[in-house]
């Protein structure tokens, strides 16, 4: 019995440095052909080490009645065994679009009677009257653009292609500082318009740039968002680098190898993390 106790207690703070569940106080609807699948303001975030926060709605305002439960099934250690709907409305269905933990296992219990959508399995996303992009906006993600003095330089396969003093630095929870510099200040004559597009949550939708620097080939390594989210102004049209495929020098010394991470519970010191009862 002793070391059964103590199995669990182990088991439970394996659960508790992982996953988190959060109450948000956000209207979130999904839509799907027409159809408003999921209305509510009673979500929860779930937050699980190395991946996207996930949107988790009450059955209550799922409309279950268009969807089919499927075969399909799968095992996660931190939250048990995940069963699959389909959702079918007029002419159209997506296969497998929805998951819910019909018996979530005891330290996951929060997610029970909840259902979860995969993001581009539908047609559309809001957070009040908003569209929202490609995930969930992470409550403890805050992002900072500021005008700085700085002199950033980004050097390229033994090239400089950029050189500035005036730009603005963007501080995301979670991601390398980034360097938003005017075009003036940048090697255009290295660089050619990509097709390629993306969209982030927190900033809008961006255009890129490939570089050619003495015979290599550096495809979409300079970004811009010409018409930023109204919540980030300061970087529309101004241009960014990737940092960890170039030598960025700040105030003339090297930057070290920047991180990545995809959750706060990524960085979040571990004692700090507690499940929600």
């Amino acid at each position: 019995m002793a070391n059964q106790t103590a199995h669990n207690s182990t088991q439970l703070e394996k659960v508790k440095r992982n996953i988190r569940l959060d109450s948000t106080p956000r209207w979130i609807r999904v839509k799907f052909n027409g159809e408003t699948i999921a209305d509510s303001k009673n979500v929860i975030v779930l937050h699980e080490r190395g991946h996207l926060p996930v949107y988790y709605f009450p059955e209550a305002d799922v409309r279950t009645d268009l969807l089919e439960q499927t075969e399909q099934s799968t095992f996660c250690p931190l939250k048990g065994d995940a069963s699959y709907w389909t959702i079918t409305t007029g002419d159209r269905s997506s296969e497998n679009a929805v998951w819910s933990y019909p018996n979530p296992i005891p330290e996951s219990k929060g997610i029970r009677g909840y259902y979860a959508f995969y993001w581009n399995k539908v047609d559309a996303w809001y957070e009040e009257e908003e569209q929202i992009f490609v995930h969930p906006r992470d409550p403890y993600k805050r992002v900072d653009a500021i005008a700085s003095s700085r002199h950033i330089q980004i050097k390229l396969n033994g090239e400089w292609v950029a050189d500035s003093k005036r730009p603005v630095i963007v501080f995301e929870t979670g991601v390398p500082v980034r360097y938003y510099l005017p075009r003036e200040d940048v090697r255009f004559d290295l660089l050619k318009a990509s097709a390629s597009q993306t969209s982030c949550p927190y900033k809008g939708d961006a255009v890129y740039w490939t570089a050619d620097v003495n015979g290599e080939v550096y495809k979409d390594i300079l970004w811009s968002y010409p018409n930023p989210i109204p919540e980030i102004p300061k970087i529309a049209g101004l241009v960014s680098f990737y940092n960890e495929k170039t030598e960025v020098f700040v105030d003339g010394e090297r930057e070290a190898e920047p991180k990545w991470y995809k959750s706060a519970l990524d960085f979040f010191n571990a004692s700090e993390i507690k499940l929600n009862e």
